[in-house]
């Protein structure tokens, strides 16, 4: 438990990949600052068991990762709460009404949809990664984790809109590793195949997409948050200490059979 003491920072924690991140981080020592978007009961029910469960210390923030301006001040509120900023995990995204027009086939996607996309996925990774590598640079360096997905790298019916936005961010992740590594900070992505979530569920072709990767895949199942969540502490440990401006695909062998 080498980074027991520490703090991570993770975006959209209350469900699925996010909440499987905070669980695997707690577990071994590690303070978490989270965010929610709605849902504050949820979110405070889920702090009070991680603190309860693991002895650290665990706070829920509202964030809109829609607008990137709320980003500073919830950073300047988790200064309140804790001592110090290690990691921070990129892991927030949208869907619903907020993706109309950015969910569909390519003839359907309009603007507003992309763009809502764009800020959820890109800006939010930029401006929060600014914010917390200025926190880690005071204690020495860090590690920051974006996740994406591989749809940037194999067709998902009506998935461009997120899919080119993956590919977006998982780039500039690349150019902040480059430039944050004289900070000591390390920068990764994590891209995970179809993982079963709520997120998923709300594809209209979410059994399809279903069958499809259990078949796809070498093991034969589909992909579960807890296996997003330890490749995404492996990038944050030691053990991961020369690792940074890659992309670690966790897909159980669907993008190659």
């Amino acid at each position: 438990m080498s980074n027991q003491g520490k703090t991570v920072v993770i975006t959209g924690a209350t469900k699925g990949i996010g909440k499987a991140i905070a669980e695997k981080f707690a577990s071994q020592g590690v303070n978490v600052a989270f965010t929610y978007n709605s849902n504050a009961e949820a979110a405070q029910v889920i702090s009070t068991d991680l603190e309860t469960q693991y002895g650290i210390k665990a706070r829920a923030y509202p964030l809109n990762i829609l607008e990137p301006d709320e980003f500073k001040p919830l950073f300047q509120a988790i200064d309140q709460d804790f001592d110090r900023v290690d990691f921070f995990i990129s892991n927030a995204m949208i869907y619903g009404r907020s993706v109309v027009g950015g969910y569909g086939r390519f003839m359907r996607l309009k603007p507003r949809g992309l763009n809502n996309i764009y800020t959820a996925t890109v800006n939010a990774f930029v401006v929060g990664s600014q914010e917390a590598a200025k926190r880690m640079e005071k204690v020495g360096g860090g590690s920051i984790v974006t996740m994406s997905s591989t749809g940037n790298l194999v067709y998902i019916e009506n998935y461009a809109g997120h899919g080119t936005n993956k590919a977006a961010v998982e780039a500039m992740s690349r150019y902040a590793a480059v430039e944050l590594g004289e900070m000591n900070i390390r920068v990764n992505a994590v891209s995970g195949g179809p993982i079963d979530t709520d997120a998923l569920k709300a594809f209209t072709n979410y059994e399809e997409v279903k069958a499809e990767t259990i078949k796809r895949s070498a093991i034969g199942r589909m992909g579960s948050p807890e296996d997003i969540a330890g490749a995404v502490y492996f990038l944050c440990t030691d053990e991961a200490s020369w690792i940074t401006g890659q992309t670690i695909v966790v897909d159980g062998g669907t993008t190659f059979k």
